[in-house]
């Protein structure tokens, strides 16, 4: 069994930065992919960015040119640096570790954290 830990949350000021970490300890698959999610109060919950095994990401239009998800040295973190940012990007974020052995997909979520963005 394999566990997700997220970090880098809190609050930060409008047109501040924030850099959130998915770090992966004990999964047993080889590495598909990995998505960060959020979620914010009445709103559905969407996919701000998502990266695959051969580096490809894809961005809500909304973050684009702000956001940026990328994969550590060690390949067992994920990264989601947070630019420009606004009061609409409050929300909960998670992560989604997607891995695969044979034909079997392990999928893994962090427990959700908390970026706030306010004056």
């Amino acid at each position: 069994q394999g566990q997700l830990v997220e970090s880098g949350g809190g609050l930060v000021q409008p047109g501040g930065s924030m850099r959130l970490s998915c770090a992966a300890f004990g999964t047993i698959g080889s590495f598909y992919a990995t998505a960060w999610y959020r979620q914010a109060p009445g709103k559905q919950r969407e996919t701000v960015a998502y990266i695959q095994s051969d580096g490809t990401t894809n961005y809500l239009d909304s973050v684009k040119g702000r956001f940026t998800i990328s994969r550590g040295n060690g390949r067992d973190t994920v990264a989601l640096q947070m630019n420009n940012l606004s009061p609409e990007d409050t929300a909960v974020y998670y992560c989604n570790w997607i891995e695969y052995v044979a034909n079997n997909r392990y999928d893994y979520w962090g427990q959700g954290i908390q970026v706030t963005v306010s004056s």
